[in-house]
């Protein structure tokens, strides 16, 4: 959501880069050559839940844009949720926290964001005593007039709202001021104000749906919580220069206060959207936070969100949210991509698109978001708060216009992640559900109905490439089967290209350099018999990344260890059983042939056991794959991950069970080793 400004710095292995409205995004740098064809295998064996669609956050370009003349708001919001732009149908209406009434406005343009509360005449930043939720003399139901402009004039497109705090008031912070406190890594909110937070976002979200009519789905009290990018600085004169935009630091032990003190809150208010939380700034920090948090605070949370401005272990997030049976956002992401402000350049196109496919292929997410696909276009060009300029946001406008401008005083410009987005929102639809495929520069889905797929492709390199789509995986591929190539390029955007005829199960199609293209495929439908991983009274071995030795039973017939490949039926394993759903969140039971019994794990020890015929969780896994070829197994009992204890690589090392973290020491290779 709200966005900082950092300086170039190292998080995790990712070089990460600040740009003029905040947090650091991987550049993608364009490689020179590549290989000249490439075939890809959708398979929709493996399929993730039911993908909600694509969104954004309202706030600040809302904030900025809502009393626009009637033009340029038409203009923009045809652009941003309508049919031949980018077709968005999620929304989050941020609940502004609000500086007090004497403090001058030092945010940055669209960043102050109206608070739902109604000051007495003469109160000041040290008056921070006098609201009550029960009050209504202290709310002010007019509030956000801009912001809210814009649920009015959207509320027919979305199907999912989603509303969330960047600060509480200020009267609820210990610095006076929603910017941050002092301390970046000190919490923000006072002890003292958890329920009046929790009161507030509750009020603020059932006026928001009286007003407008409308019925939130979700909350997230939090943005980027357990980070230090939050701070207040004040200048000489005791006014504040920075930060400037909302935000807060609350660390996990107070967010988990927080999500106890919203549940009653909204049921209060009589508010019936559900949680969500917390987030955070990047999957490594989402899951420091989330594995810190006690069963009960888990419990609370109904939707787990995540934004992916560091890129690292995104598959741990992934696996707790599977662990934990919950939906996953990918709920916030910006970044530039590109060097300098430029409309027509590709960079920032591609760059964007290969964070879409990388999120969608390693988080699995159920929807994406947007930070705000509308930027200022005076923040963004050289001489703003980069040197350079710079390309956050796929349409840019002024933040500065008036009632009296008109399209050409305030002119709206698109860049070409406005176009390359389109690829994406255009074809993969609210209903579909993304599916598994072996290549890292591609995401593909099938249609809601079944009887169609999509596939969209990023060639970021300099020479063109034939890509070949194998639909082998699919149980029908029938004789009037196409694939219809769309191309955005320095050449043209989203140009629909002639049909291409499926023959033998594959068509082929050369994509230009420095393109996305989308896939539409008619005439497949089903998964093919032999798509599936398991196949009933065959036999399987698990193959540890790291450490290339295969699970073992050992000696002692009951405990794992690792053991050199040797085909032995020791290390043996049959499918047993299914449960859950199918797709990529259905649990597997696993039995070792030679032992008659199953794999199960008991005081976070992975065993195997004699089976009782019995459903119980601690003998199932939900297996999760990248498409790299390579499988994490989850234990449904205790959200944990069958693993090799200390990434140890030696004979006779002892197969455990731990927390997600993405190490190569918690995936495996299934072979067939049937005879």
């Amino acid at each position: 959501m709200a966005r900082r400004i950092r300086k170039r710095r190292s998080l995790g292995a990712a070089a990460l880069t600040a740009l003029a409205t905040g947090a650091a995004l991987l550049s993608a740098p364009v490689q020179a050559h590549a290989e000249a064809a490439v075939t890809v295998t959708p398979d929709p064996s493996y399929q993730q839940e039911k993908f909600e669609g694509w969104g954004t956050s309202l706030v600040w370009f809302a904030n900025a844009t809502g009393d626009y003349p009637p033009a340029v708001r038409e203009k923009l919001a045809k652009l941003l949720f309508g049919d031949d732009g980018l077709a968005l149908n999620i929304a989050r209406y941020n609940i502004g926290g609000g500086n007090a009434p004497d403090v001058t406005d030092y945010l940055r343009a669209g960043g102050a964001v109206q608070g739902w509360w109604k000051a007495p005449a003469g109160t000041t930043r040290e008056d921070t005593d006098w609201w009550s939720p029960d009050d209504p003399a202290d709310w002010n139901k007019d509030a956000d007039a801009t912001q809210r402009w814009w649920v009015d004039r959207i509320k027919k497109d979305i199907t999912h709202w989603e509303t969330f705090s960047n600060s509480p008031p200020w009267f609820m912070t210990n610095s006076g001021y929603v910017s941050g406190g002092f301390d970046a890594n000190a919490d923000q909110l006072k002890a003292d104000s958890v329920d009046d937070f929790a009161a507030y976002l509750a009020g603020a979200t059932k006026r928001l749906e009286q007003a407008e009519g409308i019925k939130v789905d979700t909350i997230d009290p939090f943005n980027e919580p357990n980070t230090g990018y939050w701070g207040t600085r004040l200048g000489a004169d005791g006014q504040p220069v920075g930060g400037r935009q909302e935000g807060a630091h609350i660390g996990p032990e107070l967010q988990q206060k927080v999500l106890a003190a919203l549940a009653p809150a909204l049921k209060k208010a009589k508010v019936k959207a559900g949680i969500s939380a917390m987030d955070e700034t990047n999957p490594s920090i989402f899951a420091t936070n989330w594995n810190s948090y006690s069963q009960a605070s888990k419990d609370l949370v109904d939707q787990m969100n995540v934004h992916t401005y560091g890129t690292g272990q995104r598959t741990t997030v992934r696996d707790l949210a599977k662990a934990a049976g919950k939906p996953l956002w990918m709920s916030e992401v910006e970044g530039d991509w590109g060097d300098g402000q430029s409309f027509t350049d590709m960079r920032p196109g591609l760059g964007l698109a290969q964070q879409m496919v990388n999120d969608l292929r390693e988080l699995e997410p159920t929807a994406w978001v947007f930070w705000q696909p509308v930027e200022d276009y005076d923040n963004m060009k050289p001489g703003g708060e980069s040197a350079k300029g710079g390309n956050w946001g796929s349409i840019q406008l002024p933040f500065s216009c008036t009632k009296a401008d008109t399209l050409q005083s305030c002119p709206i410009f698109t860049n070409t992640k406005f176009d390359t987005a389109r690829n994406f929102t255009h074809f993969i639809k609210p209903g579909d559900k993304l599916i598994k495929v072996d290549d890292t520069s591609s995401a593909a889905a099938v249609t809601a109905d079944g009887k169609g797929a999509s596939l969209v492709h990023v060639n970021s390199t300099t020479a063109a490439r034939t890509v070949t789509i194998d639909l082998a995986k699919f149980r029908t591929v029938k004789g009037d089967a196409t694939v219809t190539p769309t191309v955005t390029s320095a050449d043209g955007k989203l140009v629909r290209q002639a049909p291409v005829k499926v023959v033998d199960g594959k068509a082929t199609y050369t994509v230009p350099a420095q393109s996305v293209t989308s896939f539409a495929v008619t005439g497949v439908s089903g998964v093919a018999k032999n798509a599936g991983l398991f196949s009933k009274g065959h036999s399987y071995t698990l193959t540890g990344v790291q450490s290339g030795k295969a699970v073992t039973v050992s000696a002692n017939g009951t405990n794992l260890v690792l053991g050199s490949a040797n085909g032995t039926v020791a290390q043996e394993w049959r499918l047993a059983a299914r449960h859950g759903k199918k797709g990529a969140r259905q649990r597997y039971v696993f039995a070792n042939p030679a032992e008659g019994k199953r794999l199960a794990v008991r005081d976070d020890v992975p065993v195997i056991e004699p089976d009782t015929g019995e459903q119980d969780p601690a003998t199932e896994w939900t297996m999760s794959t990248t498409g790299d070829g390579t499988w994490t197994l989850v234990n449904a009992a205790t959200g944990r991950l069958l693993e090799v204890g200390g990434q140890a690589t030696n004979e006779g090392a002892a197969v455990t069970t731990w927390l997600a973290n993405s190490g190569a020491n918690q995936r495996w290779r299934v072979t067939d080793v049937t005879p």
